[in-house]
């Protein structure tokens, strides 16, 4: 059993446990369920360096990324550096993360919020409107094709826009359907933690026009956008190397300084 599998098995059990704690009435009650929301989509299109940048103290294979900086000055700084979008994580056993982050990063910036989750239950998406995010993110490696359609169908009828990750050609080809938005692909395998630019390129030409292309994962310099841009990658997921300094903010304003 690989990583992606024991996650989606705790989740599953997570799920439930909070489906029982708050009913999906009271999501649909929140204050912040009926707002307007933000667009990454539009975002990306206007931006000359297509950064959406990510708040995440840890992970499977890095173990602790950072600790310290707290979600409210990660997001103010991000919006002060320029960036598209922000992407937080949500996940607590593997990642660190909580929802209360996404409701921080919602009051203390105004960028489009990316829900960075393992969903597999139409009650995460209720969950993700109610605490702020604008984008939900569906992986297409632990959906099936019914799922990946139901889910990012009622993403849409809340008007969330819809993340889609992808590996390879068989998770992209169950995938294409109207009712999403952008097309990420994940330069990591999932079961090696291996990182490479070339899923990226190799992805890129298969996937329909449609879709906003981002590339995710092992982006760490300038380079590698410039190598990307060509492949018509318009979004690009950056996160491990804002939040490993003291100042993920700082990091990433003169990140995209020095990129445009």
């Amino acid at each position: 059993m690989n990583i992606l599998d024991q996650i989606v098995i705790d989740k599953r059990k997570e799920v439930d446990l909070r489906r029982s704690l708050i009913p999906t009435s009271q999501l649909e009650q929140s204050v912040l369920f009926e707002r307007d929301t933000v667009s990454l989509t539009k975002s990306l299109k206007n931006s000359a360096s297509g950064i959406i940048a990510e708040h995440k103290r840890r992970s499977p294979s890095k173990s602790i990324i950072n600790q310290n900086l707290n979600v409210f000055d990660v997001a103010q700084g991000y919006e002060s550096a320029g960036v598209c979008g922000m992407s937080v994580l949500t996940d607590a056993k593997y990642f660190g993360g909580s929802l209360d982050d996404l409701l921080l990063a919602k009051a203390s910036c105004n960028l489009p919020l990316l829900r960075k989750e393992f969903i597999i239950h139409p009650y995460q998406i209720l969950e993700a409107k109610a605490y702020g995010a604008d984008v939900i993110l569906l992986i297409a490696s632990i959906l099936s094709k019914v799922e990946i359609k139901k889910l990012s169908e009622l993403a849409k009828s809340l008007n969330l826009e819809v993340l889609l990750e992808i590996h390879n050609e068989e998770e992209l080809h169950k995938s294409v359907m109207p009712s999403l938005d952008m097309m990420g692909v994940n330069n990591r395998n999932l079961k090696t933690f291996e990182v490479s630019l070339d899923t990226s390129k190799h992805l890129s030409t298969l996937i329909p026009d449609d879709f906003i292309k981002i590339s995710e994962s092992g982006i760490s310099s300038i380079e590698s956008i410039k190598e990307l841009h060509p492949y018509g990658y318009q979004g690009f997921l950056i996160g491990e190397n804002f939040m490993k300094t003291d100042n993920a903010g700082e990091s990433a304003k003169s990140f995209i300084k020095n990129l445009i």
